[in-house]
């Protein structure tokens, strides 16, 4: 099904984000979870496009980050990515933030890394084939270039979210909206990625949308979190809640119950499916990130966990200092509307 659209947001993909030359090495990494379909178009669009294609199938890993560095082939991994010019990765259990995705970042001064994670021929069709980067481009700098100026961030959401936060101008803002094509962590399009001020995060967040890991799916109940000086005090909302905090817990890791980051969901296309990596681009939703922080994002040190895991905070509306951007998921300022209707 859909091959001819498959092959088509492959090409997007490759030619148009990546900007794929000839000679140049692109490394797919799936795990045996990972969609194979999705990995063939992606390798023969990079083909087509004069380069060398390599695919890297592993063990579907029990954990994600560097909880799954016991299970993966680490130095085979790590020496492969640090030699290639691009990185997609489709694992299901993802190797952001594992040892391999360090140390490739680390020493491969020239890799461009896209995290497709749990990637599919429906989702890729809708989420990048169908999507007009080139409009929602204006729209997603001109929010990432407002968001870097403020000084606070207030978000709430119907379900009980009421938190807020500092800009840290020293934090990266990652703005994804389709360019993949200089050296650098990027991914899928329609997210906006905020490392608030390490300790200035309070309120309450509440996850109505996909939480990934434990569940990777929507939890029955919503799972609302008490959160002060950017660390989680209390988890509560049903039996899901009580393992979400066992979860946490387990890892018997105080950088486990930090605060990591947040999102702006903006993708046109994504729809709220228990995929972590779309529910995250939902128009209007925000995502919480909880645990380990790249250096990258937050220079010099990044936050250290022995793990990483993020939740869906739907319909949310968002302050920057006194401005409003969004009300209920809707965007509601006159000027990033005239740049981009939805």
């Amino acid at each position: 099904m859909y091959e001819y659209e498959l092959q088509n947001a492959a090409d997007k993909l490759i030619r148009e984000m990546f900007a794929v030359k000839r000679g140049e090495v692109v490394v797919i990494t799936g795990d045996t979870c990972s969609n194979r379909e999705v990995a063939d178009a992606m390798a023969a669009s990079a083909y087509s496009a004069g380069a060398k294609p390599v695919v890297i199938w592993t063990a579907t890993p029990e954990g994600v980050g560097k909880s799954a560095d016991p299970m993966l082939p680490v130095e085979v991994l790590s020496n492969a990515l640090s030699a290639a010019d691009v990185w997609i990765e489709i694992n299901r259990q993802w190797l952001l933030y594992s040892t391999p995705f360090e140390r490739a970042m680390a020493n491969n001064g020239k890799l461009r890394y896209m995290c497709l994670v749990e990637m599919n021929a429906d989702l890729m069709i809708r989420t990048i084939g169908k999507v007009d980067c080139t409009a929602l481009r204006a729209f997603m700098l001109r929010v990432t270039e407002l968001t870097k100026n403020a000084k606070r961030m207030r978000i709430t959401t119907p379900a009980g979210t009421d938190v807020d936060f500092d800009i840290d101008p020293g934090h990266y803002c990652q703005c994804d909206c389709g360019d993949a094509s200089v050296p650098g962590m990027h991914m899928l399009t329609g997210q906006i990625n905020v490392v608030p001020r390490f300790g200035s995060i309070n309120g309450t967040i509440v996850y109505d949308g996909c939480i990934t890991p434990p569940f990777g799916r929507v939890p029955l109940q919503p799972v609302r979190m008490e959160v002060r000086k950017s660390r989680i005090e209390k988890i509560s909302g049903g039996q899901e809640a009580a393992e979400f905090d066992a979860y946490l817990r387990s890892f018997d890791d105080e950088g486990m119950l930090k605060l990591a980051h947040v999102a702006y969901g903006f993708n046109p296309g994504a729809k709220l499916t228990g995929n972590i990596v779309e529910d995250e681009r939902v128009w209007g939703a925000t995502e919480w990130g909880i645990g380990y922080v790249s250096r990258l994002d937050a220079p010099p040190h990044g936050q250290d966990a022995k793990s990483h895991c993020d939740g869906i905070c739907l319909a949310s509306s968002v302050w920057l200092d006194e401005r409003r951007i969004m009300e209920n998921g809707v965007v509601c300022d006159d000027e990033l509307n005239a740049l981009y209707a939805r």
